[in-house]
Formats: structure tokens, C-alpha cells, sequence
């Protein structure tokens, strides 16, 4: 008998949007107000020491080199491997944060796994 395929279930479904629309959102502002935004960024620079100071400096260590990416991808192959709804909003609040901030490359070969997950198995009852 054939196991049935990882589907997440409505609720489970409407967390994972909730996730994605609030990782989003928040990498959206935290883009336009700081990154882009001149009189924030040259005031970061001098040595202001804010909450959206550190969190422009977090993005930009995070950034420079492609932690975004790495983790959504990371976690969609772990979750191509072991199907888990954890997994899967690790993958998706990552990913959605490495589109957002320029690091399209390995979050979009993440979405591709992510969607090849669903094909999978889910994983047996134990």
C-alpha cells in the first residue's frame, strides 16, 4: 500500500502563510527603511546604535554571505530527505527573506526543492 503524499493540512497551511507573509513584510521594511534608505544607512555607519542599526548590520553580515539562501536551501533538501512542516516554514521564512534581500540565486533553487517535496512520501507513523 502507498503511503500518502506530505500535504500540509488547513491549519497548518494557514501558518505557514502567516509565516511567509510576516517573513516578507519584515524583510521588506527592514529593506526599504534601512538598507535603501540613505539617512539610515549613513546614520548606522557613523556608529548609531539603534535596534534597526543592529539589525541593518546583522543583514548585511548575513548577506555578504548568503546565510538567507544557505538555510532556506539547507532546509528544503533536509525536508526533500524527511518531509516536516517545521522544515518546510524554516525554508519558506529563509527563502522569502533571501528573495527580498538579493540573494535570489539558492533561495529560489530552495523554493524548486520545496515544491519537489510535496511529491514526497509522508513520513511514517511511528
Amino acid at each position: 500500500m502507498r503511503r500518502p503524499l506530505f500535504l500540509p493540512t488547513a491549519r497548518q497551511t494557514s501558518w505557514l502563510l502567516i509565516v511567509a507573509f510576516l517573513a516578507v513584510g519584515q524583510a521588506l521594511y527592514l529593506r526599504y527603511m534601512a538598507l535603501e534608505n540613505p539617512n539610515v544607512e549613513l546614520a548606522c555607519q557613523a556608529g548609531l546604535n539603534t535596534w534597526l542599526c543592529s539589525a541593518f548590520r546583522l543583514s548585511i553580515a548575513l548577506y555578504t554571505h548568503d546565510i538567507f539562501g544557505g538555510v532556506a536551501l539547507t532546509a528544503a533538501l533536509l525536508n526533500l530527505v524527511r518531509p516536516s512542516i517545521v522544515l518546510v516554514a524554516v525554508a519558506l521564512a529563509a527563502g522569502a527573506y533571501g528573495v527580498v534581500m538579493h540573494n535570489a540565486d539558492l533561495s529560489a533553487l530552495a523554493a524548486g526543492f520545496l515544491i519537489l517535496s510535496l511529491g514526497r512520501p509522508a513520513p511514517a507513523p511511528e
